[in-house]
């Protein structure tokens, strides 16, 4: 408790570290405002049957993505999904198109052109996604919108697309002015504005006298699980495979350089939480579709393929995102992982891996230490993605058994460790004891996978 008093008090004394702090802090609660803020022609006294709809399922982690912005019919209701979808989709044609190749390796001209290009495709999903959104608020609260249907569709539709591109311009805002990346803390503090909510939930359910729910005991039982799927995703966040590397002595003069060995931590789990991201991404879009289809005709088929892929412990919508989560993760390693130019570098730099020739060979061995070391992360991480669908079989409410795993637990974990990593390098580089006693906190923050 000293230590983290004393931490508090250093960070106060950095004026850039505090002013960035607070900006952050600032631009959170605007956007933590703007998802109570109703669409015009909505009376939100109607709602509760939306709200119901989002209480459990997959629009439930849609909603909590958003922080309720999604069930309260908020200006920002559809939050910065499609922004990330977008990225997705972008990150998706650099490995198929070469044009798109180019840009990537164009550096600051070529990140411009890409930002340029993600934002005219999220206008695009969105003018898709909005109007979707209004006809299931239509069907499920049609007593809520008081005004003309026409207008109501046509305006909501450009508030919508207006609202998450201002979430998307305070999530730049904040990585330019503030702490940590923008779009992971927008994410993140959406995640947590529904926790409180949850654990009251939970507690009521455990606790109440008809509920038949195990009481305190089960309570008890279930936080201490809670804990312990916590430290797991820290572990593995952070876990790595270290692979030694030795520098050739070279004299400059009266200089020696080299001579030393360094350790290559390659990650257990190099792609992040954008795995399931992009998988959670891909199972979004085409429920959205189907839920259109189904409610406009008589489909049987949508309807049927709706129902199964919207049963959040159901069998086939776990293996499927398990399944999407482990063929992504090998994905997004290979997308942002190259041993090519690793080895390259380490040739250059006069180093080499001990009993493995420099060049080609290094190249091979470190693509296969990776391939060995990817397929139980992504395994892990599978398993830790549909944890909630388990937490909620075992009797956990819906809206608390989120945080038993899935996208929210290791999105949680990711960001907090990756902006405590940027508040320790700023106390650091301004000599003050970092928030660690010993080690370097390692995360990983969304947005930053997304750029």
């Amino acid at each position: 408790m000293k230590r983290l008093i004393e931490t508090i008090r250093n960070i106060w004394k950095i004026e850039e570290l505090k002013n960035r702090i607070l900006a952050t802090l600032g631009f959170l609660l605007v956007y933590r405002l703007g998802s109570f803020v109703v669409l015009p022609g909505v009376n939100p006294e109607y709602l509760q049957a939306l709200d119901e709809q989002t209480s459990d399922g997959v629009l439930s982690l849609l909603d909590m993505f958003s922080g309720g912005a999604f069930s309260n019919a908020s200006v920002v209701g559809l939050g910065i999904m499609p922004y990330i979808s977008a990225s997705i989709v972008v990150q998706l044609l650099g490995m198929v198109f070469p044009y798109f190749q180019r840009l990537q390796r164009d550096g600051e001209s070529g990140r411009r052109k890409i930002n340029q290009i993600t934002r005219l495709l999220t206008v695009g999903i969105l003018i898709f996604q909005a109007p979707t959104y209004l006809f299931n608020l239509r069907m499920k609260a049609p007593e809520a919108i008081v005004m003309d249907d026409t207008m109501f569709t046509i305006s909501s539709t450009i508030i919508l697309t207006a609202g998450t591109m201002f979430v998307m311009w305070l999530g730049e805002r904040i990585t330019d002015k503030g702490i940590g990346n923008g779009i992971s803390l927008i994410i993140m503090i959406g995640i947590i504005a529904r926790l409180p909510h949850s654990i009251v939930a939970e507690f009521a359910d455990k606790l109440s006298v008809t509920s038949g729910s195990g009481g305190l005991v089960m309570l008890l039982l279930e936080f201490l699980f809670l804990f312990f799927v916590f430290v797991g995703s820290i572990a593995l966040v952070q876990g790595t495979r270290r692979i030694p590397v030795q520098y050739a002595k070279r004299i400059e003069g009266n200089k020696q350089y080299g001579g030393v060995r360094q350790y290559i931590p390659l990650k257990v789990n190099a792609a992040g939480v954008m795995p399931i991201i992009f998988a959670q991404a891909i199972m979004f879009l085409p429920i959205s579709f189907l839920g259109f289809a189904a409610q406009s005709s008589e489909s049987g088929v949508a309807q049927s393929i709706l129902t199964t892929f919207s049963d959040f412990t159901g069998f086939w919508y776990n293996f499927v995102f398990a399944l999407l989560i482990i063929v992504f993760t090998y994905f997004y390693t290979a997308l942002i992982m190259n041993p090519q130019q690793m080895a390259e570098d380490m040739k250059r730099n006069g180093g080499y891996i001990p009993g493995v020739k420099p060049g080609k060979k290094t190249a091979d061995f470190i693509d296969s230490i990776m391939s060995k070391i990817t397929l139980p992360g992504s395994i892990l991480l599978a398993i830790v993605a549909i944890l909630p669908a388990f937490a909620q079989m075992a009797g956990v409410d819906s809206s608390f058994a989120q945080f038993y795993g899935g996208t929210s637990l290791l999105i949680l974990v990711g960001v907090v460790l990756d902006t405590l990593q940027q508040i320790e390098s700023h106390l650091l580089m301004r000599h003050y004891d970092g928030l660690m006693k010993s080690g370097r906190i390692m995360g990983r923050s969304v947005g930053a996978a997304i750029h």
